[in-house]
């Protein structure tokens, strides 16, 4: 039995959520847990020209059974769309055809630079974008959701 969804509203009850931040060659992945307000890296998918392995998406689904997926949308600092948010959205379109869940966007604009500053030493790129995937995830988790 599915729990209830997080939505722009709060629910006293644990919502697990799954975070991607979306990119042509890795897709990082996090997870966060409502109820103790708490986020962390997991991994990062290989995507060849875009395309994740989708058997990898379903294992991480079915292990972590979110309530809903959150995903990254890339915007220009000025808040247009750039040449990636049309990706961005046609990957959620393709996610949401395979694992429908509820699905939210996240702001993702200065992301990947946090996160390199929060590297440290210089773990490898994929790490790179796991981590990127935690931080768009505590955004949104503190707020910062869009309605797009």
């Amino acid at each position: 039995m599915r729990r209830a969804a997080a939505g722009a509203g709060r629910s006293d009850a644990p919502v697990t959520l799954l975070c991607f931040d979306y990119g042509e060659k890795r897709i990082g992945v996090a997870v966060g847990q409502t109820l103790t307000g708490t986020t962390s890296a997991l991994s990062t998918l290989a995507a060849r020209a875009g395309v994740p392995d989708w058997n990898a998406v379903a294992a991480l689904l079915a292990e972590w059974d979110p309530d809903a997926l959150v995903l990254g949308l890339p915007l220009n600092m000025d808040g247009t769309e750039q040449p990636l948010t049309a990706r961005v959205r046609r990957f959620a379109r393709r996610l949401s055809q395979h694992h429908p869940l509820p699905l939210y966007f996240a702001d993702e604009r200065l992301s990947t630079r946090e996160a390199r500053g929060r590297e440290g030493a210089a773990p490898p790129r994929e790490g790179r974008d796991a981590l990127a995937a935690q931080i768009i995830l505590e955004g949104w988790m503190a707020g910062a959701r869009l309605d797009a």
